[in-house]
């Protein structure tokens, strides 16, 4: 019915940079926001940005200025640049989206984001 297929996680050094996109299959759903979360190993799934239709793009505070969301509506999508990455950012992230028609959350399955020092 609805998926959300994550891509460009990987390794990267402290530092550098990396870019994850999401693609979102629909169907005739209408999206309202599209966003990304992370989790850490023994810590709470928690946003790291969310862009919502029409609305203002929100971040964590621990990613203000490094990181920034964008989203293309003809294809569904969004992204997350990320730099100057440190290690805190390592974890799992996932993409969100939410729909006007239906009740749920979807969620992507997770793309892992390593920073080593």
């Amino acid at each position: 019915q609805v998926q959300l297929v994550e891509s460009g996680g990987g390794l990267v050094r402290a530092g550098g940079s990396l870019r994850l996109s999401c693609a979102a299959s629909i169907n005739s759903f209408t999206l309202k926001s599209m966003g990304w979360f992370r989790q850490a190993p023994g810590k709470l799934r928690e946003l790291v940005a969310i862009i919502p239709t029409g609305g203002t793009v929100h971040y964590a505070d621990s990613v203000k200025g490094r990181f920034t969301i964008s989203r293309d509506d003809a294809k569904n999508s969004v992204y997350l640049q990320m730099n100057s990455l440190q290690d805190e950012d390592t974890a799992v992230y996932f993409c969100y989206a939410d729909f006007r028609e239906l009740p749920r959350n979807y969620w992507g399955q997770g793309t892992q984001v390593t920073v080593a020092s």
